[in-house]
């Protein structure tokens, strides 16, 4: 895989174009969290709510959130999937069933500071993104997303989806009743590898990778077998497809990694947690 590397030339720079925007945070300082991304298989939302498939979807009901239910055994819970034993009728030799995830949040008062670490696994499986052997995406939501609250960004996956199981067509990820214009919609983040770079977009009626105005940069690095991918992002200001995260309110958040060149549904996900911005949540992000 591709190690990045930046001449010291090119970090002074960097830091002269962009100044305080680039300034790393104090990461002891750091909302910590080790987070289990599982395998997700063929489990879209639809899967989730029908409760002759899925015991949780009574506790969903009831207002309980996948990590309460799954958190301790998401390791258990990827493998089976990873394995085909549930939810996959196509498995990938050699696919692990969980990534564990370092995260870490910080704050500055302008910007919000993501940094994601982990080992990357064994993998051998087809290259369907050759382009990027790693990719990683966050999502934000303003508790506006349907279920959103409870599983993170598992609303944005759908039966229908381009990449399920017997589906033809393009159809992108999307939310129900998605829509901009009234809030309706996870404010999304993806850096990919190839480039070293990021995008900032949005998932509404169809996901869309481009137009958000807040990510001031995305960078990832790989020594050996880890991976670190930090972003940077500005906590207010944006336009169509941007969240504002204002200090005080808390947010529903999750994120994905495509590892070992995979695409569509092939990657691993969290659960969905909270970010607090001077608030609680699961992380409490503090100025």
């Amino acid at each position: 895989m591709t190690k990045f590397k930046l001449s010291a030339l090119a970090v002074l720079m960097l830091g002269s174009v962009a100044g305080q925007a680039l300034a790393a945070p104090d990461w002891s300082k750091a909302a910590t969290r080790t987070i289990t991304a599982v395998y997700a298989g063929n489990s879209p939302i639809e899967w989730i709510r029908k409760g002759l498939d899925h015991s949780g979807a009574r506790g969903m009901k009831k207002g309980e959130t996948c990590v309460v239910c799954h958190e301790k055994e998401s390791v258990e819970f990827g493998q089976r999937m990873a394995s085909g034993a549930k939810l996959e009728p196509e498995p990938i030799k050699g696919k692990v069933g969980s990534i564990p995830v370092k995260v870490e949040a910080a704050q500055d008062g302008t910007n919000l500071y993501l940094r994601f670490s982990w080992k990357q696994p064994p993998g051998g499986g087809p290259k369907m993104d050759a382009d990027n052997a790693v990719k990683l995406a966050v999502m934000f939501d303003a508790s506006k997303v349907e279920l959103a609250d409870l599983g993170g960004c598992w609303s944005s996956c759908h039966g229908d989806a381009r990449t399920m199981p017997g589906v033809k067509g393009d159809k992108t990820k999307y939310v129900k009743d998605g829509s901009t214009a009234n809030g309706v919609f996870y404010d999304l983040l993806q850096w990919k590898s190839k480039t070293n770079k990021g995008t900032d977009g949005y998932v509404a009626d169809k996901r869309v990778m481009e137009g958000g105005k807040l990510l001031v940069d995305a960078k990832g690095e790989q020594k050996g077998d880890n991976w670190t991918v930090t972003f940077t992002r500005k906590l207010t200001g944006g336009g169509e497809g941007d969240i504002n995260l204002e200090s005080g309110k808390s947010y529903n958040f999750g994120f994905a990694i495509h590892d070992d060149y995979s695409h569509g549904r092939f990657h691993h996900v969290s659960f969905g947690y909270k970010l607090g911005i001077d608030a609680d949540g699961d992380f409490k992000v503090m100025k």
